[in-house]
């Protein structure tokens, strides 16, 4: 329970520096994606289930801060926290090279969902000036957050393991 109420406050305080903090800044020309980094790296430390669980939350939260359909942001949500709950089956979570490697794949692919569903279908087609004004320096400032943000979320997650699995030894 403790780490479910943690990690929701992580990411309600992702969601709200991403959409309230980050535009404020002058000199950001694109803000990093905050709840995309939480919910691919719940999905690989945690698995499955805590990715679209995850998913599901912070795809809720922007479906019902940003108009358009709603479900846009919370079907491609889920989608990554499952997709990347699959990675620990196979790597190991220590290592920051997949989870930076993870990031670049769901930035690109997010950014390229919010083209084709977003842009594309209403025939803005120049997909250059997308990627060369916002795929691209999102990539890159949501590359470097992840850089420190996965290692906290990392250290918090073994804390609360380690408080989990020392209350269920005082019990027994």
């Amino acid at each position: 329970m403790r780490r479910v109420l943690v990690n929701l406050v992580f990411i309600l305080a992702a969601f709200i520096i991403q959409n309230s903090v980050f535009p404020l800044i002058p000199f950001l020309s694109a803000t990093p994606n905050l709840l995309l980094i939480l919910t691919f790296s719940f999905g690989f430390i945690g698995g499955r289930r805590a990715g679209m669980l995850y998913g599901l939350l912070a795809g809720i939260l922007l479906d019902l801060f940003y108009s358009g359909p709603f479900g846009f942001y919370t079907l491609f949500y889920v989608y990554a926290g499952y997709l990347n709950g699959i990675c620990p089956e196979y790597f190991y979570e220590d290592y920051i090279t997949i989870p930076l490697i993870l990031c670049v794949v769901n930035e690109l692919a997010y950014n390229l969902y919010v083209y084709i569903f977003g842009f594309l279908i209403r025939g803005r087609l120049d997909i250059l000036y997308y990627l060369r004004e916002l795929m691209i320096p999102e990539t890159i400032f949501t590359v470097v957050t992840t850089l420190f943000l996965y290692r906290l979320i990392l250290y918090v997650n073994r804390k609360l393991k380690q408080y989990e699995s020392g209350r269920d030894t005082t019990l027994v």
